[in-house]
Parts: C-alpha cells; structure tokens; sequence
C-alpha cells in the first residue's frame, strides 16, 4: 500500500461529475483518503526503517507495520519534542494530526460541509508534505519511528 496510491484515489473522488461539484460523500472519502495515505506512509516508514526493506523476516516488517496505532500517532506528532526533530517531520507531523482530526469529521460528524477546494488543498498539501517526508535522512526517520511506536516511560 504505497501513499501515492491513496494520492491518487483521492483526486478521483474530487472529479467533478457532470456540471456540478463532486457528491459529498466522495469529498468525504477524499478526505479520509488523503488521511490514510499519511497513516500508511508512516506505517511503511516505521516497517521499513526498524524491520528493514529487505524483509529479512516478513513477520518481523509486517508486525512492525501494523504496530502503529491511530491515537497514539496522533498523540505523539502532537507531543512537544516533535520540535526536536527536523522541519519536515515536524510538519508531517504536525499536518498528521490535523488531517486525523479531518478524517474524524469526515468520517463520523454529519454536520460537517465539505468545499471542493477545501478537500483540494488537503490532498496537495497531503503530497507535498509526504514528498518532503520521504527525503528526511535515514537516522532522523529511524528516531521518528521509534517516537510514534513506543511509549516513554515514566519512571
């Protein structure tokens, strides 16, 4: 599931259909969408950094990808020492959270209107942030993987 994919889905679902503007329900699916394009791109971050690309051990990649949870993701891009890391993941993260709190209303508030440019923007900013993500160095994504999936500890 590469986050491209999920791109490309989302500029779909905003295709106008005949004369109008796309059907709400596709804008919300266009939303959720872009959201689950940043989700994966994590997800496939975090496998690939910590289990390895080569997939030494397909178990090992596959229980790493699916580790990531959506509230603690979102807890830890929203944590302050997020400002500890370089600018493109401070902004991934920082548009991570908002996007998740935009799938949330797609996804579950009916009373939230959707604007075509709106959800556009989205979907851009969505590309551009993952673009600029993938270019981060190898240790500093290692680090961020390492700060979404684990816990600090307290004590």
């Amino acid at each position: 599931m590469q986050p491209h994919n999920f791109i490309e889905t989302a500029r779909v679902l905003t295709r106008r259909t005949g004369r109008g503007r796309p059907k709400e329900t596709d804008l919300r699916r266009a939303v959720s969408t872009a959201y689950y394009a940043m989700f994966h791109c994590l997800a496939l971050t975090c496998a690939d950094t910590l289990a390895g690309k080569g997939m030494r051990s397909r178990e090992a990649w596959l229980r790493t990808y699916r580790a990531l949870e959506h509230k603690d993701a979102r807890d830890r891009c929203a944590d302050q020492r997020i400002r500890e890391f370089p600018v493109a993941i401070q902004e991934f993260a920082r548009h991570f959270v908002n996007m998740q709190g935009s799938r949330h209303n797609a996804d579950y508030n009916p009373s939230t209107k959707f604007l075509l440019s709106e959800v556009t923007q989205d979907i851009d900013a969505t590309e551009g942030i993952i673009s600029e993500f993938r270019n981060v160095p190898a240790n500093d994504l290692r680090a961020f993987a390492i700060h979404v999936l684990f816990r600090r500890r307290q004590d």
